[in-house]
C-alpha cells in the first residue's frame, strides 16, 4: 500500500513539510510506504470550468487531465491512480489554505476524481498562531465531496511554527500527525482485509499549551 502526501506549501522543506515528514515516518512503521511531493513554487492554474477534461476529446498532445498542461497538475495528478490514501498539507495564509494548492486539488479532482473515489485521506495544516481550523475545513470539505472516508486523529490535524522546521518543536502536534498516521495506516489495512485491532495504539497524551 502506499499513501501520497502532497506538500501544498512555497517552502520544500518548511513546517509543512516537517508535519508530513512525521506521518510518512510514522506509516513506514506500520509499514506502508509514503512518497512526499511538493507542488513547487511556481504559478498553478486556476480552474475556468471549460469542461474540456470531460469531454472524451484527445488533447492534440496526447497528454490526459486538465486541459493545461503548464504547471504541475497533471504530473502530481497522475501519480493518484497509484496511491490507495492521501495527505494534502498547507501552511495558513489569511486563515485560508494556500491557493495554489486549492488551485491543483480543485482541478485535479474535477480532472481525474476517479482516481481518488473511495480512498482514505486527509489533511493537515500549519499556522504561526491562528486561522489553522478555518484552514483545515476549508481542504477537508472536497474530500468528502469525493466519496474519500476522512482519517481522524486526537484533535484537528494541525501544528504550529513559525521558522523552517519549527513545528518539531510542538509536541503536541507531532503526536497528532503520528496519530493521525496510526489512523490512517489502520485504516487502509483494515479496508484492503487485513487483520487488525479493534482500533489503533495510543500515545499517552503530551498536551502543549502556548503559554509556557
Amino acid at each position: 500500500m502506499k499513501v501520497l502526501l502532497v506538500n501544498g506549501s512555497p517552502r520544500k522543506n518548511g513546517n509543512t513539510f516537517t508535519a508530513l515528514s512525521e506521518i510518512a515516518r510514522t506509516l513506514s512503521d506500520n509499514g506502508i510506504e509514503s512518497e512526499i511531493v511538493w507542488i513547487g513554487n511556481k504559478p498553478i492554474r486556476g480552474c475556468i470550468a471549460c469542461g474540456k477534461c470531460k469531454s472524451g476529446i484527445p488533447y492534440p498532445d496526447g497528454h490526459k487531465g486538465c486541459v493545461f498542461n503548464d504547471d504541475i497538475c497533471n504530473d502530481i495528478s497522475s501519480k493518484f491512480e497509484g496511491a490507495d490514501g492521501f495527505v494534502f498539507g498547507s501552511p495558513v495564509y489569511y486563515g485560508q489554505p494556500n491557493g495554489a494548492l486549492l488551485c491543483l486539488m480543485q482541478r485535479s479532482f474535477f480532472s481525474n476524481g476517479a482516481a481518488v473515489q473511495n480512498k482514505p485521506a486527509a489533511v493537515v495544516t500549519i499556522c504561526r498562531r491562528g486561522g489553522a481550523t478555518a484552514a483545515f475545513q476549508c481542504l477537508q470539505m472536497p474530500l468528502q465531496m469525493m466519496n474519500m472516508p476522512i482519517a481522524t486523529s486526537q484533535y484537528w490535524n494541525i501544528a504550529y511554527g513559525r521558522e523552517q522546521a519549527e513545528a518539531s518543536k510542538d509536541t503536541e502536534g507531532m503526536q497528532t500527525m503520528r496519530t493521525l498516521g496510526n489512523n490512517l495506516a489502520w485504516m487502509l489495512k483494515g479496508l484492503r482485509g487485513e487483520s487488525a485491532p479493534v482500533c489503533p495504539e495510543r500515545e499517552d497524551w503530551q498536551p502543549m499549551h502556548f503559554i509556557r
